[in-house]
């Protein structure tokens, strides 16, 4: 299933019980991911500040849709879920369907 910009507006988030701590997510998308003092992968707001709620959201940018999708097919630690907004469906990451 190739997913691009018809998947409507996309959320993401990280399992850090799952994280690994292996850094493609930030390399694909750093306005998205970043690490915290932890070793582990966070997602950041818009502002950029880092989100560290278990199961905390946020939105995905338009012009990162691509390679935030990637970093969740890519992860290792399969903890990158990327959510349709729309309809609460996950499209990339270990729930996909």
């Amino acid at each position: 299933m190739e997913t691009t910009t018809e998947t409507g507006e996309l959320e993401v988030w990280v399992d850090q019980d799952l994280c690994t701590g292996d850094g493609l997510c930030v390399q694909y998308a750093p306005e998205v991911f970043e690490f915290d003092i932890d070793g582990l992968a966070y997602v950041k707001d818009s502002a950029g500040d880092l989100l560290q709620s278990p199961g905390v959201r946020t939105g995905v940018p338009e012009h990162l849709r691509l390679e935030v999708i990637d970093a969740a097919k890519e992860c290792p630690g399969d903890c990158i879920h990327v959510m349709r907004r729309a309809d609460d469906v996950e499209i990339a990451g270990p729930d996909a369907t």
